[in-house]
């Protein structure tokens, strides 16, 4: 399969090819923009094999000498699972046999036949591990929170509104020279695993006191929703969420579990939140200031929250699955 940027597909080297038939090959090369010796492989290949040789080929070596036998593989899998050997007395036990290995590529086979750890293995010798789902039982349960850092509206709009060569755009890089505030807002958001009710707000920055002063804020907001007791607060390993501030507000009734290093996933509640607040709001209408920005943020979580519905939610807005709501709601707006 060829790339994204690649100058020739199946019919770019069928057109090659015929042109090669009546001009030289440097020549067809130059105008379409390719190495002459490019040219000269696909003319071969097409002279041997026709045009099954235009034709992308697998990248797999048609040897591998090095590669190490099928009935050593049979062999580290089946003392794996009958006797829980580790690696290195599976290494001695292939010495005995007359072949020679190291311990580092018996564990790499063990990782990829999923036995790379010795709790994943049942008495029987079946493999125990299963993918799971992260599940909240009850409002509370899990709440996600994360940041989401989005550049600054300068006054007026930005490139976005007016284009990035246009006279709002020069006067906006003019204004940020001469003492405007530039760079960016972060969006702290928390989402609650059970009902999917979030809570956003715009903040100057992402620093540990800022986060814990946005975490008190959520709590008084989820408690005005039925949700008094927090049993759980997911994150990255973000510097904000390492510092002592937050843990101080986090509490000692509540567990505060960091997610696994480069692995968005574990934290996909909130993770979805921030695409659909983007794709939805910040990036589906222009703005002409940041203040105008944030009430639309403000605007939006009540839609969100109260009227827009939610898969998560079986089709229904996700205040719809608490029991407590609260009386202060637009119930209409622009």
């Amino acid at each position: 399969m060829p790339h994204a940027n690649a100058p020739l597909s199946f019919e770019g080297r069928r057109r090659l090819i015929d042109r090669c038939r009546s001009r030289p090959i440097a020549h067809v090369a130059a105008q379409m923009g390719i190495s002459r010796s490019c040219a000269s492989k696909w003319v071969s290949r097409w002279r041997r094999y026709g045009d099954a040789g235009l034709r992308d080929r697998s990248s797999t070596p048609h040897r591998s000498p090095g590669a190490t036998p099928s009935w050593v593989i049979e062999h580290i899998e089946s003392w794996r699972r009958e006797h829980k050997w580790s690696a290195e007395r599976i290494t001695a036990e292939l010495a005995d046999l007359g072949f020679s290995t190291n311990r580092r590529t018996v564990s790499r086979h063990l990782a990829r036949l999923g036995l790379g750890k010795r709790r994943f293995i049942d008495p029987c010798g079946e493999n125990n591990r299963k993918a799971g789902t992260i599940t909240a039982r009850r409002p509370g349960h899990m709440v996600h929170l994360d940041v989401k850092k989005v550049g600054r509206v300068p006054d007026g709009g930005g490139w976005r509104v007016h284009g990035r060569d246009s006279d709002q755009a020069k006067v906006a890089d003019r204004a940020k020279s001469t003492g405007a505030r530039r760079g960016y807002i972060y969006l702290h958001s928390a989402v609650d695993g059970f009902s999917r009710l979030s809570y956003t707000e715009p903040l100057p920055d992402e620093k540990g006191a800022t986060a814990a002063a946005f975490l008190a804020r959520a709590k008084v907001w989820f408690a005005a929703h039925g949700i008094n007791h927090i049993q759980r607060i997911v994150t990255d390993n973000g510097a904000c969420y390492r510092s002592g501030d937050f843990t101080r507000i986090v509490g000692k009734r509540t567990r505060h579990q960091k997610t696994k290093p480069y692995t968005p996933r574990h934290n996909g509640k909130v993770e979805r939140y921030q695409r659909i607040l983007a794709e939805e709001l910040l990036y589906a209408r222009e703005f002409t200031s940041e203040d105008a920005r944030s009430a639309a943020i403000e605007v939006w979580n009540i839609h969100y929250n109260y009227h827009r519905p939610h898969s998560g939610a079986d089709g229904r807005p996700p205040a719809s699955r608490l029991q407590i709501g609260v009386a202060n709601v637009q119930p209409a707006y622009t």
